[in-house]
């Protein structure tokens, strides 16, 4: 049964907004390096350069935190590729190394107050036709749990590990995946409602049934189900049905993006001129727009004064 949700929130419990990644302006900022052109070095080469990528990442992830801290962000999604060929051999006994930077890293963090998240990139599914495909996405989200048990943060859902869906009409297969996961990843797991393969009320369904948090985003639903305003009511009940999901209700995590040049457009605006009016009561939210910390400030500006 879809809940309705409660009265809105105090001015000491407006929404916590998150940094997603980088900056506008060049003060976030990571390296990084293909493929390519790792595997023209050689393997002497291939060590230094990737001891010399994880640790002015990890140099700039600081400088992230400290970005943070000063702007007052609560929340942070680090960027997926911070430790580029972690799930090999070579990059994981070199991600080893730096154990004791990446655990003052998370105390860093941890003692800041900031949260923080990881969206692995979309080609992460669960639910392939191929199981190659299953075993790689396995592979590389079991590389970025270990990020996060290095910095020591909770096998809990706290620190999210974000993914989509995946393929369509492959529900029961998704489900099983997950069920067979290694517990820092499935501990940590949330699911995303996307514009086009797996509506909210779908994907609720799979997160009830793996007891996986469910990350709602209102633009994707809003897309998916060619809605004219994001007030329209399922936003709202969806919003509080996803709530059930977290074990945690006060870390329920949620998206916020406009269409860049129309409604339904999903690709992300510079900056969010609508919210839901719902997500007043949302207590973290991940703002998805192009110009950052600026959509950050303006909403601070805007729509969390009205808040208060």
């Amino acid at each position: 049964m879809i809940q309705t949700l409660a009265k809105p929130q105090t001015t000491a419990d407006v929404p916590k907004l998150g940094l997603v990644c980088i900056t506008t302006s060049p003060e976030v900022r990571f390296k990084t390096m293909t493929r390519k052109r790792l595997l023209q070095l050689d393997e002497a080469a291939q060590t230094e350069a990737l001891r010399s990528l994880y640790g002015e990442n990890l140099r700039r992830l600081n400088l992230a935190i400290t970005f943070c801290e000063d702007h007052q962000i609560q929340l942070y999604r680090l960027i997926s590729s911070l430790f580029p060929f972690s799930d090999t051999a070579l990059g994981d006994r070199i991600l080893a190394e730096f154990g004791e930077a990446l655990r003052q890293v998370g105390d860093r963090a941890q003692t800041t107050g900031l949260r923080l998240v990881l969206h692995p990139d979309q080609f992460v599914v669960l639910n392939s036709d191929k199981p190659a495909v299953i075993a790689n996405s396995i592979t590389i989200l079991s590389a970025q749990a270990r990020w996060f048990d290095l910095m020591g943060l909770p096998q809990s859902p706290w620190a999210a590990m974000n993914i989509h869906g995946g393929k369509g009409d492959r529900a029961e297969r998704l489900i099983q995946v997950i069920g067979d996961l290694p517990d820092q990843v499935r501990s940590r797991l949330t699911l995303e409602n996307d514009e086009h393969t797996y509506s909210t009320a779908a994907l609720l369904d799979i997160c009830q049934a793996t007891r996986v948090p469910l990350v709602f985003d209102a633009h994707h639903h809003l897309v998916h189900e060619r809605l004219d305003s994001y007030d329209h009511p399922s936003v709202g009940q969806m919003l509080a049905a996803a709530r059930t999901t977290w074990p945690e209700p006060t870390w329920q995590l949620v998206h916020i993006s406009n269409g860049r040049e129309a409604l339904h457009d999903p690709r992300h605006s510079d900056l969010i001129a609508a919210m839901p009016t719902s997500y007043r009561q949302a207590p973290w939210i991940e703002v998805e727009a192009k110009h950052k910390e600026v959509a950050i400030a303006q909403l601070r500006q805007t729509w969390l004064r009205q808040a208060a």
